[in-house]
């Protein structure tokens, strides 16, 4: 292993990696801008690199992300269809388009533009039956809800022979199979919305994102395989799997952070409280993480720190919404705190993140978050974006704590 700063732990070692794994960035100079700034001052660490950090990890965790964010966005367009919340609809819609754009265009760095310009006709065709399911769903309507169900079936088939074309190492009732579980689950999601629960309602979207890892690690290993040079593949599956998870669990709590946001500030019967509980097992499951590691007592600390910084991320909402500026100055105040608190933490159980440099990356996610929470509580038609770019932000974090993690368990 050679050595290698936390800057270089983060991925974007090859412009196709790049593409996969933060393709939903491209164009978003705001977002990279703060990125660089917050890895700037991550240098100071001189960690090994370890299999987690190579193009071929990089490729699989940032498709699970994409995956999984496609599958959140479209529950969230769902949610404020089914409530009858046309501008919340639309916006969730715009941030659902803005993954698909990112997916081609991922797909496209790979295999060129025009299979990217394929699949977004194929991907987006499979969203607007989705939209024809939760229209008939609402209407009550059994034969719409049939024939979307019917359509959706059709392009699992569609799409397996369209990934197969594209790579032969992907077979055409395998892909089907695993396209048609996806849309099952979310069908399950969108029933319990239209049905009215709230909590059963997240409980299955989190299912359903958690289902796309069955999609995204056939697929990644496929590409990988396809195409070794651009993919170096030295990664271990424990290494390799924890940076999956911590870019998957990160991203899902900022995700989530923003639906109970949204939810209170719609005053929707349940929803916070949904949202929020959501929230919170996302919270249990990464303090499992690290307790998986580090013992039952770090993965106790860390679920402490965590849930405090969400309730200070509530205190700023509610200082927001109900022009309280100095509950809001307060919530600043506390989470400027627990930024260096935490980074303390992390760097008692790996003290080659460096405390510094780890506060710098906190600090970010608290920006990142607070003008998602802005956004939502000021009515943003851009709301579902800006909490879009929040969620992106989190593979800063994950990615170098997920290499650190690697290389001082020897995974």
């Amino acid at each position: 292993m050679t050595a290698r700063s936390l800057r270089g732990a983060r991925p974007l070692a090859l412009a196709l990696a790049a593409a996969l794994a933060l393709a939903a960035c491209a164009g978003e100079q705001e977002q990279t801008a703060a990125r660089d700034d917050a890895t700037a001052a991550a240098t100071a660490a001189d960690t090994s690199e370890t299999a987690s950090a190579t193009p071929a990890a990089d490729l699989r965790a940032g498709l699970n992300v994409l995956l999984a964010e496609h599958v959140f966005f479209a529950g969230a367009a769902v949610n404020e269809a089914l409530q009858g919340k046309t501008a919340g609809f639309e916006s969730a819609a715009a941030a659902l388009d803005e993954n698909s754009v990112a997916l081609s265009e991922a797909v496209g760095s790979v295999y060129g533009p025009d299979a990217g310009e394929a699949f977004l006709g194929l991907w987006r065709s499979h969203i607007g039956m989705f939209v024809d399911y939760t229209k008939a769903t609402a209407a009550k309507d059994a034969a719409g809800q049939e024939k979307a169900v019917a359509d959706l079936m059709g392009y699992a088939h569609d799409f397996a022979v369209f990934l197969n074309g594209a790579n032969p190492d992907l077979p055409v009732e395998t892909v089907e199979e695993l396209v048609k579980s996806h849309a099952v689950t979310l069908k399950d999601a969108v029933d319990t919305f239209a049905a009215g629960d709230a909590a059963a309602g997240f409980t299955k979207l989190r299912e359903a994102e958690a289902h796309m890892a069955m999609v995204a690690d056939p697929l990644s290993g496929a590409i990988a395989a396809q195409f070794p040079d651009k993919f170096a593949d030295e990664t271990s599956e424990a290494a390799s799997g924890l940076r999956r998870d911590l870019n998957v669990k990160l991203a899902e709590h900022v995700w989530l952070a923003g639906a109970a946001v949204n939810g209170a500030v719609k005053g929707t019967p349940g929803e916070f409280d949904a949202a929020a509980a959501a929230l919170d097992a996302n919270s249990q499951d990464l303090a499992t993480m690290i307790g998986s590691v580090y013992g039952a007592e770090a993965g106790e600390a860390f679920l402490g720190l965590w849930r405090a910084h969400i309730g200070m991320f509530v205190d700023y909402t509610q200082g927001k919404a109900g022009d309280d500026q100095a509950k809001v100055d307060k919530a600043e105040t506390d989470l400027e705190g627990y930024s260096r608190d935490f980074a303390v933490f992390l760097n008692g159980a790996i003290p080659e993140l460096p405390t510094e440099a780890l506060e710098e990356l906190l600090t970010h996610h608290v920006t990142h978050t607070k003008t998602a929470i802005d956004a939502v509580v000021g009515g943003d038609a851009e709301a579902f974006s800006v909490l879009r770019k929040a969620g992106q932000h989190m593979a800063d974090i994950a990615n170098p704590l997920a290499s650190a993690i690697a290389q001082q368990q020897n995974l």
